[in-house]
């Protein structure tokens, strides 16, 4: 309750009603703290004595647990950093896998086109001679054998 409101509505009418009290009944003299109300500042420094070690040991108290919150996340951080590593770690070995397999596919597909060009060069120079013996001839008037069909 010492930091409540209802503590500090409490203690701010407990000092209306000593003051009031006090300088009220002092004409009959029934005030037991004339005006500079010297009991009443010895009693608020009573409650400030005892308050000061309360919440330094508060404060002690909020500071241990704000230490213990610290180092549980700096440790929650820390593994989800090094699960962060290991993640990267294992998508790297997925790349390197994946360029490995596309590397021997481009291989493959290399060899494929050098065989397709390799028999595109065949069937054009077999079609040069085929063509060349016909060309001489058909300087003299004669047509190629094949020349009329359509391939298709």
């Amino acid at each position: 309750m010492g930091g409540s409101w209802g503590f500090i509505i409490a203690f701010a009418l407990i000092l209306a009603a000593w003051t009031g009290w006090n300088t009220l009944v002092k004409a009959k003299g029934l005030n037991f703290d004339p005006y500079p109300f010297i009991f009443l500042n010895l009693v608020l420094s009573t409650v400030a004595a005892l308050q000061a070690p309360v919440i330094m040991m508060s404060q002690n108290r909020s500071s241990a647990r704000d230490r213990k919150a610290a180092e549980h996340d700096y440790v929650l951080n820390l593994r989800a950093e090094l699960e962060i590593m290991l993640l990267h770690d294992k998508l790297d070995a997925v790349r390197e896998v994946e360029l490995v397999r596309l590397v021997k596919q481009q291989g493959e597909m290399l060899k494929l086109l050098r065989a397709q060009l390799r028999e595109l060069k065949a069937e054009t120079e077999a079609l040069v001679d085929e063509v060349k013996p016909a060309v001489r001839l058909g300087r003299r008037g004669a047509r190629p054998a094949g020349a009329g069909r359509k391939r298709g």
